[in-house]
C-alpha cells in the first residue's frame, strides 16, 4: 500500500512538472522500464533513486513520501 502511495506521487509531480517518463527516467539515470516499475509500485525506489528523483523533480523527499 505505502508503495503504492508513493509510485502515485512520484508520476503526479512528473506529470505536474510536465515530465515524460523517459525525461525523468534519463535526468535520473535509471532505465525506462526501471522508472515504470516504480510508477506501478511494482518496484520499490531505493534510497539513491529516490533522491535522484526529488532532486530532477525539485521536489524534497518529504513531499513525495507524505501520505
Amino acid at each position: 500500500m505505502e508503495n503504492l502511495q508513493l509510485a502515485q506521487r512520484i508520476r503526479a509531480f512528473r506529470k505536474l512538472k510536465g515530465f515524460t517518463q523517459q525525461e525523468l527516467a534519463a535526468g535520473c539515470g535509471i532505465s525506462l522500464a526501471v522508472l515504470g516499475a516504480i510508477e506501478r509500485g511494482n518496484r520499490r525506489a531505493d534510497e539513491q533513486t529516490l533522491t535522484k528523483i526529488a532532486e530532477f523533480l525539485d521536489v524534497s523527499i518529504q513531499e513525495l513520501i507524505h501520505q
